[in-house]
């Protein structure tokens, strides 16, 4: 099918990635960096065309009874609709965020996307190389969540009533996600194959016993020589330190100790003597400078007048646990009102 002369030079020798007729004259074109819509001339408008850059932060999609709208936001510089038939969404859909993916870098150029999956709160593109997940109305945008095949290790279904729970497995942790019933095994055979694909195995379960034999292969680690000659200075000794120099050390110590224990002794006698000595001198000196002051030492407090203090005491620490108490509640019922935007 030959183009129109208006498209062809809009495309200015581009390469068409994805051809695609949307009713009567009218044709939307992907290349690796825009997407074209051509709208033939009718009763009521003129030949034109309209571009729709790949360098988009998220795209959504609304779908009515015959029309549908997919939207691609840019940050700062607005956004654009693109509207076409409702029937055609999911066909343009698929190589429109295709293009958006590798022109922003979230996959290779080189990466081929298999499936888009579109459900009511998720969305999962399954490339040649990884699985792209993202949560929430919009199809994808740049908080979008990627799974590298490299990284998975076993690949599990797990039936519901309503819902079925794909099990990804990565290098020992679990990611979750549910498809509904209907979806369920376009999804799980896609993503099989493709992971088998990606591994050269014919089945998981062939890819289960290469996992297993890759864990048996693998040399267990040994410790590292380097780490264990780190100085720690006068602490603990570190794991796997030398057990001569630990020896050795210890031996130092030990002299050291018996040194000062020496030392020590034969000191100790004279210490006790001028301790003596010093809380006779003590004794004295306190009598003496308390005679003829008006003030006396410090005697015992009487009962009554320490009853009445820890009585003092307890109420005060009552009336602060009540204000606190009814600070807290005012903080909770501020909190609630916040997150009811009032």
């Amino acid at each position: 099918m030959s183009l129109p002369e208006l498209l062809t030079g809009r495309l200015e020798g581009e390469e068409i990635i994805e051809q695609i007729p949307l009713g009567g004259d009218d044709v939307l074109v992907v290349t690796p960096t825009q997407t074209v819509v051509y709208r033939a001339e009718g009763l009521l408008s003129d030949e034109s065309v309209e571009t729709y850059s790949h360098q988009a932060e998220k795209i959504s999609v609304s779908v009515g009874r015959r029309k549908a709208k997919i939207t691609l936001k840019y940050g700062l510089d607005g956004e654009d609709t693109l509207a076409l038939p409702a029937k055609k969404v999911d066909t343009v859909l698929e190589p429109l965020v295709a293009g958006v993916l590798k022109h922003t870098g979230a996959i290779e150029p080189d990466e081929t996307v298999f499936r888009l999956f579109r459900f009511s709160d998720l969305s999962l593109v399954i490339t040649s190389s990884r699985l792209v997940k993202h949560i929430g109305t919009a199809v994808w945008d740049l908080d979008a969540e990627q799974y590298h095949y490299d990284d998975v290790t076993d690949l599990t279904f797990e039936d519901g009533s309503v819902a079925t729970s794909i099990v990804l497995t990565l290098n020992g942790r679990q990611e979750r996600f549910k498809t509904p019933n209907e979806d369920a095994r376009a999804v799980s055979e896609t993503l099989s194959e493709v992971i088998c694909a990606h591994h050269d195995v014919e089945s998981l379960e062939e890819f289960r016993l290469t996992i297993e034999e890759q864990a048996e292969d693998e040399p267990e680690e040994m410790p590292d020589d380097s780490k264990s000659s780190l100085d720690f200075g006068d602490g603990l000794t570190p794991l796997g330190a030398d057990r001569n120099d630990s020896q050795t050390q210890s031996e130092s110590e030990g002299a050291r100790e018996t040194t000062a224990r020496e030392s020590t002794a034969g000191h100790s006698q004279s210490a006790e003597l001028s301790l003596e000595n010093s809380l006779s001198e003590a004794e004295q000196t306190e009598a003496d400078a308390f005679e003829g002051s008006p003030f006396g030492s410090a005697g015992p407090v009487a009962d009554d007048e320490l009853t009445a203090q820890v009585k003092q005491l307890t109420e005060t620490i009552e009336k602060q646990a009540e204000q606190i108490e009814r600070q807290g509640d005012l903080l909770q019922t501020l909190i609630e009102e916040l997150r009811r935007g009032r």
